[in-house]
């Protein structure tokens, strides 16, 4: 299979409002990532506008786990938006730090219980797209295929970087750049070839913010001392 078939033949089916959600979304979710490597509040605004338009897309194409995640990265904005807003001395930038073993302990908690909520949903997702009616629909999971069983596993990947991201832990980090690069093939797959560059992208960037926290960590340290 050559790029064209990846990238551009699965848009030829799509109408051009599609096409145009789906790169918009796209847009925003790198500037907020981009103002999150800069730790600037701007990051929870921008990031909103995506999610929201992402929550319609990803349902429509049936990827529910990722669908869900939009919904928690909305609430999870509004929740490190008031966060931010109150450890930041400008209302703007905050400083980081390392995650504690209490909430490492808790990450691997919201991880498992994810890993088994998106997997009851898939579970039910027969149910879902049959409108919410039991007569037709044959609940299981032998409906998923590989691409369904990698948005469980990112869905509860993202959940724990964006709890982590809230609390300003530099840790968040290191969830973005496996989960990213996870996700790449996996739109591919489902033909959204716009939505599977920007995970290229912010793998990249979540790399340079990785890089940039633990400096801002060091030197925040280094000045206190």
């Amino acid at each position: 299979m050559n790029l064209y078939d990846l990238f551009i033949k699965p848009y030829e089916a799509y109408t051009n409002v599609q096409i145009l959600l789906e790169a918009t979304a796209a847009v925003f979710g790198i500037l907020s990532v981009f103002f999150s490597i800069k730790k600037n509040i701007w990051l929870y605004p921008t990031g909103i506008i995506s999610t929201f338009i992402y929550v319609y897309i990803l349902f429509n194409f049936g990827l529910l786990g990722d669908c869900m995640i939009n919904v928690y990265y909305t609430i999870m904005s509004i929740y490190g938006w008031i966060l931010w807003h109150k450890n930041s001395e400008d209302h703007i930038h905050v400083d980081v730090t390392y995650a504690t073993r209490k909430e490492w302990i808790y990450s691997f908690a919201l991880f498992i219980l994810s890993i088994i909520l998106v997997t009851v949903i898939y579970y039910y997702k027969p149910y879902i797209d049959n409108q919410f009616l039991m007569e037709g629909a044959s609940l299981g999971l032998n409906h998923l295929d590989w691409a369904n069983w990698l948005d469980v596993l990112t869905t509860s990947i993202f959940l724990v970087a964006m709890w982590l991201m809230a609390k300003r832990r530099i840790e968040n980090w290191i969830f973005w750049i496996i989960g990213d690069l996870i996700c790449m093939p996996m739109f591919i797959y489902k033909g959204l070839g716009i939505t599977s560059v920007q995970y290229l992208v912010f793998t990249i960037m979540a790399i340079m913010g990785y890089v940039t926290w633990i400096k801002s960590f060091k030197v925040k340290n280094t000045a206190k001392s």
